[in-house]
């Protein structure tokens, strides 16, 4: 089962896919200098196999590869940083809360 994680800026939003298809996304507000996480879901079928982890992963990789701060707006989202200290300096400043 081939797991693959794009970015469909035309959807604004990250897509896990398995076997090429959606599984689940993780959509974005992407401004000038932020990414702003808004909701993360991963489709009934394909729950408890980590696709969310794996997609949120990759999302805030992506963002830090590319030098945008990021709002966790999406509950998962901040979950995941609280989680993983290594994403943490990517919030941005200005994030006061969940």
């Amino acid at each position: 089962m081939p797991i693959e994680v794009v970015d469909n800026s035309t959807e604004s939003r990250f897509e896990v896919l398995v076997d090429g298809k959606v599984a689940g996304f993780a959509d974005y507000r992407l401004l000038p200098t932020k990414i702003v996480f808004t909701h993360t879901e991963v489709l009934p079928a394909y729950e408890g196999q980590g696709l969310a982890s794996k997609l949120v992963g990759y999302a805030l990789q992506t963002s830090a590869d590319t030098g945008l701060r990021v709002v966790p707006l999406c509950p998962y989202v901040a979950k995941y940083i609280e989680r993983h200290p290594e994403f943490q300096e990517l919030v941005d400043a200005s994030f006061g809360g969940r």
